[in-house]
């Protein structure tokens, strides 16, 4: 139907007629002339329609806002150049004018920006729009640069079952109903992990996949139901095997793809560094401020806000200095601590540095009733506050502590202009192998339950499981984890000592992991592996906050696809085939 792209028309082909294909971007109507402009994925072009080809005009004169179209006709040099566009040198004098669909009452126009539910709803006008087409071909070329290198180092890409068995990885499984087993179900895979496994101990020496995977958890702006990641394995590896591997992909890729020249070698940095820096395990290091601990100088204070914590083994007393930040409000300091608030904080304590040399008489601050010039003096050095700066403090329990003054130190970061424009990579090492849930009274995985700890002895790990350390791996760029991953455990009686650690019993072990269990006694080699998020990475490199905007057909925070009107009930008589009955729920009379 065509012969060029729109956006591809250059001076090599004036006087040359071509046929284009293409959506109506604009239309002006100069002094009885048409002038459209054709945009297809490419990009736009003029088209020029003058009366003298009658049955063309009178077609140009009723086409309206993104009219689909076909024109033909030759090529010239604009009279007036337009260096803003790739074909601005250049216009279409249009011999034949064809609609080939009308758009009529669209519900925005695609220069405007509608509202995300509005946007879900018409995805197809939505991904229409050249800034989501340029965001898209971004998330293709990442795909394709990632392929060309794992299949020329020898990777092979080999699919796992996407109809599984259901495992507990940390979030709720979708389960499928199975129509020819009553009563039995499938679930859809959090991710190809035991698989990847299986091909391992099966003898495919690397193996990759361009993965689905499905999780029913609470969603946000950088969570789907459905989500791809690129899923790679290794046998007989260490850390450091898998890590500079991927480290020197990522680096190629971006180098590629966005033309982004990554550090190398990545910066290191152990898990509970992180933590005790920047009150996250995926630090946004472009942002220059950290936190710093404070519970020395205020031990001894008759203030128990913080001399509690601070004399607690399991508790933390930290300060954030923000610079200049003594001229915010204090509506915005509050705003500041309600922030706080959404992550777990009880309450923040602030000071505002007048004259760092006047002792308490150069600080204002709520507490600083509660303080005497030592512990002042203290808190003055470990920060190194300057006049004109401000202190935000959190006290309480140890993790607690460090996640709502994280969060806080990027909220900070964010509204005072302290991120830094560029790209900042990070290893984050040495995890806790597990975490002490308090409510269930038990341990869970930090990572998942087939990571293999630094103490490779049964005996060491049960002794102390609340120190003991895994052999897991995070890749962290720009505060986002792109990456995570391991080494497993490869011999059958520490993988058993590890689901026991997990509150996982000998008979639920059997029989939801007994295929592994199996596997791992028959030769299992060791090996590691790590798993990319594609669509973080995709969001990162098209310079997108969202996830939503890298992937075709998202859904919504509440799990919707809005185009489709999925979820949607169905049949009684498809849900009898799957020996399904809907229950009705508890709030229903």
């Amino acid at each position: 139907m065509r012969t060029h792209y729109c956006g591809l028309i250059d001076e090599a082909l004036i006087d040359q007629t071509i046929t284009l294909c293409g959506w109506v971007d604009g239309r002006r109507d100069h002094g009885g002339v048409v002038f459209l402009d054709l945009r297809d994925h490419e990009g736009i072009v003029q088209v020029v329609v003058d009366p003298d080809t009658e049955a063309a005009f009178a077609t140009a004169v009723e086409v309206g806002y993104e009219f689909c179209l076909r024109v033909k006709g030759k090529v010239r040099a604009r009279v007036s150049f337009n260096d803003k566009m790739k074909t601005g040198r250049v216009e279409v004098l249009a011999s034949e004018v064809e609609v080939l669909n009308a758009a009529r009452d669209l519900p925005f126009a695609l220069h405007e920006n509608p509202n995300e539910d509005m946007r879900l709803t018409y995805r197809y006008l939505d991904l229409r729009r050249p800034e989501m087409q340029r965001m898209m071909r971004t998330r293709i070329r990442l795909v394709q640069a990632l392929r060309r290198r794992l299949d020329a180092a020898g990777f092979q890409d080999i699919e796992t079952p996407i109809l599984t068995k259901a495992t507990p990885e940390g979030a709720r499984d979708y389960l499928v109903p199975s129509r020819v087993h009553e009563g039995e179900f499938y679930a859809l895979p959090q991710s190809p992990q035991l698989f990847k496994q299986i091909l391992m101990m099966a003898g495919f020496d690397r193996y990759y996949q361009i993965a689905r995977c499905f999780r029913d958890e609470d969603l946000r702006a950088d969570r789907q139901p459905e989500f791809t990641q690129l899923d790679m394995e290794f046998a007989f590896v260490e850390e450091a095997d898998v890590q500079d591997y991927v480290e020197n992909l990522i680096r190629e890729v971006f180098d590629e793809v966005v033309e982004a020249q990554l550090e190398a070698p990545f910066p290191r940095m152990t898990w509970h560094e992180a933590m005790r820096r920047f009150g996250s395990d995926k630090p946004d290091l472009r942002i220059a401020l950290e936190l710093v601990d404070v519970a020395e100088a205020v031990k001894h204070v008759e203030f128990k806000v913080f001399a509690g914590p601070a004399n607690d083994p399991n508790g933390r007393v930290v300060a954030l200095r923000v610079p200049g930040g003594a001229e915010l409000s204090r509506k915005q300091i509050d705003e500041l601590a309600a922030h706080a608030a959404k992550h777990g904080a009880k309450g923040l304590a602030w000071m505002k540095v007048d004259n760092a040399q006047g002792g308490l008489e150069g600080v204002s601050s709520p507490v600083a009733k509660f303080l005497d010039e030592k512990a002042l003096s203290g808190i003055l050095e470990a920060t190194q506050a300057a006049d004109g700066d401000l202190l935000l403090f959190g006290a309480g329990p140890w993790g607690t502590v460090s996640e709502f003054m994280g969060a806080l130190r990027l909220k900070v970061g964010k509204d005072r202009g302290l991120v830094e424009n560029s790209w900042k990579p990070l290893w984050v090492t040495d995890f806790p192998m597990f975490e002490h849930d308090e409510e269930a009274g038990r341990f869970v995985a930090l990572h998942h339950p087939f990571t293999a700890p630094k103490a490779d002895d049964v005996a060491m790990l049960k002794a102390d499981p609340h120190n003991a350390v895994s052999r897991g791996y995070d890749m962290v760029l720009n505060g986002a984890e792109i990456g995570g991953g391991s080494i497993r455990i490869h011999r059958p009686d520490m993988q058993s000592a590890v689901f026991e650690l997990l509150g996982i019993g000998e008979q639920e072990a059997e029989a939801k992991f007994g295929f592994l269990l199996k596997a791992l006694k028959l030769g299992a080699p060791p090996h590691g592996g790590i798993a990319f998020g594609i669509d973080r990475i995709a969001a990162l490199m098209a310079g997108t906050e969202s996830i939503r905007d890298v992937i075709a057909f998202p859904k919504t925070t509440s799990a919707q696809d809005l185009m489709t009107a999925a979820p949607s009930p169905v049949s009684v008589a498809q849900l009898d085939e799957l020996h399904v009955q809907v229950a009705p729920s508890a709030s229903d009379d």
